[in-house]
């Protein structure tokens, strides 16, 4: 079929004469590069993962018809990178390919000529205090702004950045672990940033503070140029799963919003300016990885999990994205139970749903009645990657490399334009996208770059989108936002709190004045400029807000400088239960921990009784500290003859006391020990013992010492452990791990405090 364009690129294509011999920074295949010149439309832009329309689509014609992985003539490979395999779907911006792949220590993101495929910039940083295995690292994707340039990346441990898109300089970060509870899992899941006007919007299972310190899926949305928290909001606590759905921004009954498969395994639209949900549709009893598919006001979606009703496993489904609040009994248009599409996000093709099942196999839907046509077309291998649609062709690769370039055909649902296979090896878990006449593909080992360069380029008119309601239609206020939302403070800092009103549709409206008090010690001023405590303790403030008669507010940590004593004493204990709670600015602690009586003194204890909360972490304070020792009295139980491991953190380092394996570790990456190191230590249950553990930096390392002793015992002169970080981790909060999946654990009389302290009390 010739694809005749309907609108020609704007921009001019410029033939390279020769490019340089190729090294690890340079493509391999270099016959018939060209560069895009600067005049080259933003709308050939690919800056989310699923494309400018959040739907695998492209409008982009003359696209490839076949390629040959091996390249050569007629191979239609431009370029490709066999250093830069990974699992991370790349995107395109302002004629720069940028992806997110694996290093030694952790990860990358790399931004390379869209073009030529020549390195341009490289920014690495490390994973730590993680789970997730070396061969899941780059599993989310970056996303770029279009308006700055910029490019927001989400590691797997959960540091997150905002990149400098020319530069590739880190403009501000945040390690969301650390901050704000976001739980990384040796599964390795990590959801996809995305920009919605002023904002950057991330999301992920947290076990935070306060009100959220039992874990859910929750979103924090960031201003995208400073970091700030504009709203943190989540979904049911105590979710089934983690999550993979990236969310779709669209607008929805003339109102703008953002739909998203939760880790509660309900499909969800939030207004994405104000975080307040507008409904929920309960689709699965396990978490959703497929990205919704939204048109025309409807959304279509699929899982492959346990279905809400019934006995049967997966569904695809279809419903009227209208209303409020729960619609799951009044929503749904059709549903096809027992379809297994949990990986792969759906297309929509004219009036047709192409699903590809975690089986490979393609089912071809009516959009309308969910009724299959033609017949099932196999891909041969699983299916995690999402196809993409372009120049009336669907490409899609297997995770086993098998690929195809389909075509939709009325009567038999799709025929085959061209198939093929990957090298020995090759697997595919990111998605294919298309930028200026060209397909780049991320492989396990390669990134390739095709076009063929004898098509004429063009691209057709997108078709209009549905738009708002005018905000002159509804002024009246229903919201009101205290910006930062979430912060973290030092005793005797000042912030300065803003307010923004926003009427029922998530719509912003003009300021007027509001006024501001504090929960908790402190002063605020009527222009909302607050004057932390200048005391010693560990609290929390709430700031509030108040427009007419609609409030809002902000929640405030205050930690002090160190040095820190933790004696658990002060913590009152509930008649009935027996057991009170740790501080409330820790992150990721009053979930997995309670304080109890011990031998006629309070202490810390990690319970069994939480199932997946036995293995974890907390931390306690600034993730910008450094040069510091934690030092606890710690006690492990036995149960069925086994016993637990009790951890201390500093500057993104662990100290482990391994109960079964009865030995002293230090340690970064869980995982792959990159740099760990282990000591035989006999330690017995029912006794109390001292751990300390110092992290220092000097001379462009990572300095760690370790010690344990019975706490009746004077202290040993000596380290037992020390270990130099090349790679270091140069900050990090203090911080608790403990894995009671055996036995409980308990800890007392914790200190932190800066090293040139060593021995004061």
């Amino acid at each position: 079929m010739n694809h005749l364009p309907k609108l020609l690129f704007a921009s001019v294509f410029l033939l390279h004469s020769s490019l340089a011999a190729a090294d690890d920074s340079q493509p391999s295949e270099s016959a018939g590069i060209r560069s895009v010149s600067d005049k080259a439309e933003p709308s050939f832009d690919w800056s989310h993962w699923r494309g400018p329309e959040y739907n695998g689509t492209s409008r982009e014609t003359g696209l490839i018809n076949s390629w040959n992985p091996d390249g050569g003539p007629g191979g239609n490979v431009l370029w490709k990178r066999d250093s830069l395999g990974g699992r991370s779907t790349p995107i395109v911006l302002n004629s720069r390919l940028y992806t997110m792949v694996g290093t030694e220590f952790g990860e990358k993101v790399i931004c390379v000529d869209a073009a030529s495929g020549k390195t341009l910039w490289e920014n690495s940083f490390n994973v730590w205090l993680s789970d997730v295995p070396k061969e899941r690292v780059g599993w989310s994707s970056v996303v770029g702004d279009p308006q700055t340039g910029n490019v927001y990346a989400l590691g797997v441990c959960g540091y997150f950045q905002c990149l400098d898109g020319k530069s590739g300089k880190t403009l501000w970060s945040a390690p969301m672990h650390e901050q704000f509870g976001l739980l990384s899992t040796y599964g390795g899941r990590t959801n996809f940033p995305f920009i919605c006007e002023d904002l950057v919007i991330v999301s992920a299972v947290v076990i935070g503070w306060g009100e959220m310190a039992k874990p859910a899926h929750r979103f924090l949305a960031f201003d995208k140029e400073t970091g700030e928290v504009a709203w943190f909001q989540g979904t049911r606590p105590l979710p089934y799963d983690t999550t993979y759905s990236s969310p779709t921004l669209t607008v929805l009954n003339h109102e703008k919003a953002m739909v998203f498969g939760s880790g509660d395994g309900a499909l969800w639209a939030f207004q994405p300016r104000t975080g307040v949900p507008i409904w929920k549709f309960r689709f699965s009893r396990r978490g959703l990885n497929v990205s919704p598919l939204v048109v025309g006001g409807r959304v279509y979606s699929g899982h492959s999990e346990e279905n809400i009703y019934g006995s049967t496993m997966g569904s695809v489904v279809a419903l009227e994205a209208i209303g409020r609040d729960d619609i799951t009994d009044s929503n749904e248009l059709w549903s096809r139970p027992e379809l297994m599409v949990g990986k792969s996000s759906p297309c929509l093709i004219d009036d047709r749903l192409y699903c590809f099942d975690d089986g490979g196999r393609l089912h071809v839907l009516d959009a309308d009645t969910g009724e299959s046509i033609g017949r099932k077309y196999y891909l041969r291998g699983s299916m995690r990657a999402s196809p993409l649609y372009a120049d009336g062709k669907i490409y899609a690769f297997s995770s086993t490399g098998n690929w195809h370039i389909l075509q939709p055909d009325k009567r038999r649902g799709v025929k085959v334009v061209k198939k093929g296979r990957l090298n020995a090896g090759e697997e595919v878990h990111a998605s294919p996208i298309c930028s200026n006449g060209r397909i780049y593909l991320q492989t396990s080992t390669t990134l390739y770059c095709l076009e063929d360069t004898q098509q004429e380029h063009g691209f057709s008119i997108r078709p209009a989108t549905a738009q708002e309601r005018p905000v002159s239609e509804d002024l009246q206020l229903a919201h009101v936002q205290v910006v930062p939302e979430e912060v973290l403070m030092s005793t005797g800092e000042t912030k300065q709190f803003r307010v923004r009103l926003y009427n029922a549709r998530g719509q912003r409206l003009e300021p007027v004045a509001a006024s501001f008090s504090v929960d908790g010690p402190g002063q605020i001023s009527s222009d909302g400029t607050y004057q932390a405590p200048d005391d010693t303790r560990h609290v929390a403030v709430t700031i509030r807000a108040t427009a007419g008669d609609i409030e809002g507010k902000s929640r405030v940590r205050i930690v002090p400088p160190l040095p820190w004593e933790f004696d658990f004493e002060d913590v009152a204990l509930n008649p009935r239960t027996k057991s009170g709670q740790p501080s409330i600015t820790w992150i990721g602690a009053r979930y997995r921990h309670v304080v109890r009586q011990i031998d006629g003194s309070n202490v810390l204890a990690k319970v069994t009784t939480i199932p997946k909360g036995k293995r974890s972490r907390c931390w306690f304070g600034h993730p910008e500290l450094h040069d510091y020792t934690i030092q606890a009295d710690v006690r492990a139980t036995i149960q069925d003859n086994k016993m637990p491991d009790i951890g201390l953190i500093a500057q993104g380092y662990a100290l482990d006391l391994q109960g079964a394996h009865q030995q002293l570790q230090i340690r970064t990456w869980t995982t792959e020990l990159r740099m760990a190191q282990t000591v035989n230590f006999d330690w017995q249950p029912d006794r109390w013992y001292t751990m300390k553990f110092q992290a220092a930096n000097k001379s462009g390392k990572a300095i760690l010492q370790g010690k344990a002793w019975p706490r009746d015992e004077p202290e040993p002169d000596q380290w037992h452990i020390r270990v130099e970080d090349d790679f270091p981790n140069r900050r990090g909060s203090p911080g608790l791990f403990g894995n009671a999946k055996d036995a409980e654990l308990y800890l007392d009389n914790l200190r932190v405090f800066a090293n040139e302290d060593e021995g004061r009390t």
